[in-house]
């Protein structure tokens, strides 16, 4: 007991401190997890709404595929773009192996699915009626889209919360393509990681609780705009 409440005590002091060590693991994490944030929503959100709005021959098997992508590990992720971006695979000559550059393509092919599926869904549930409405009031594609995307902001604000809390404390696609490196590839998952297996556990604790923190505020942005699609 005395351990724990020594660690905690001494990871809180760690904290107010502000140590550049802690500081730079957390800024190396925010930034790649925001950035393949960024880059997933641009990529799901269009995605998503031209599933949810068009009718196709093979949709049911889209929407089945992407939400079997939901759960796929992230260490077979890890071990996908590996085989690509290493010195023998195809994209060998970018020299993108242990680079944020890695690490965030990992981490957009594991929450586009998450994006995609989440403004499907959002999408699926305004009622047919506004798509109509829109229409017979003379409006083209573009303004009939921005109408529906307008209904379902809430709903597609929640795919990129959801997905930003996805990837910011996954560990797997971190470890295997940023490879851990001090100050450019460490994130708060794989520091953790690191201290653990060296018996150090005070800038574990420490970062442990910044991570709960931002997973807390995540879920308590999730909830709200999830409490707003509801209405």
């Amino acid at each position: 007991m005395d351990f724990f409440v020594d660690s905690f005590l001494s990871s809180l002091i760690l904290i107010r401190t502000v140590d550049p060590a802690l500081l730079n693991i957390v800024y190396v994490s925010l930034k790649v997890s925001l950035l393949s944030t960024l880059i997933a929503g641009a990529v799901g959100i269009p995605f998503g709404f031209v599933v949810a709005v068009t009718e196709f021959a093979g949709k049911r098997a889209v929407i089945t595929l992407l939400n079997t992508l939901l759960a796929l590990p992230t260490v077979v992720i890890g071990l996908f773009v590996y085989m690509f971006i290493s010195r023998r695979g195809i994209f060998g000559v970018f020299d993108l192996l242990y680079t944020q550059k890695a690490m965030i393509i990992g981490q957009v092919i594991l929450i586009v699915p998450v994006v995609t599926t989440f403004t499907i869904t959002a999408i699926s549930r305004i009622d047919t009626r506004y798509r109509r409405t829109a229409m017979t009031l003379g409006a083209d594609r573009i303004q009939t889209a921005m109408v529906i995307l307008r209904e379902a902001r809430f709903g597609i604000v929640a795919s990129v919360v959801a997905a930003f809390g996805r990837v910011i404390s996954e560990v797997g696609i971190s470890m295997m393509l940023g490879g851990n490196a001090k100050g450019f590839t460490r994130t708060m998952t794989t520091a953790m990681a690191l201290e653990y297996d060296k018996g150090e556990f005070v800038l574990a604790v420490a970062l442990g609780i910044i991570l709960m923190s931002i997973s807390l505020v995540m879920n308590i942005l999730l909830n709200y705009f999830q409490g707003r699609t509801a209405v």
